[in-house]
């Protein structure tokens, strides 16, 4: 199981709190967000909601019981951000798309 990453974006997490690579179900919950960024520039999905930049693993998905969660490469670390709502994705699409052009 991974362990939530310290960091300004991990909202209420605890970093010994344990969550799992998101399901199939919670995928289909985040299509369209997906979709989204199957369309920035420097991207590729390596697998569904796994997307690296370059050779680099860049971003995927976990869940757990409190929602969905994104975990994105900002600078050299993981950063964990709640994608839950229609906000929170949006967020993550602004982040991920300000990353790339980095």
């Amino acid at each position: 199981m991974a362990v939530a990453a310290r960091g300004a974006h991990t909202g209420d997490f605890r970093d010994d709190q344990a969550v799992r690579h998101v399901s199939s179900a919670g995928l289909d919950e985040l299509d369209d967000l997906l979709c989204e960024l199957r369309s920035v520039d420097g991207l590729t999905e390596r697998k569904r909601g796994v997307f690296s930049r370059g050779s680099r693993a860049f971003l995927h998905f976990h869940e757990d019981s409190s929602g969905l969660y994104a975990d994105v490469r900002i600078d050299a670390e993981f950063e964990r951000m709640r994608v839950t709502t229609k906000a929170e994705r949006k967020r993550l699409l602004s982040v991920a798309r300000a990353a790339v052009r980095r």
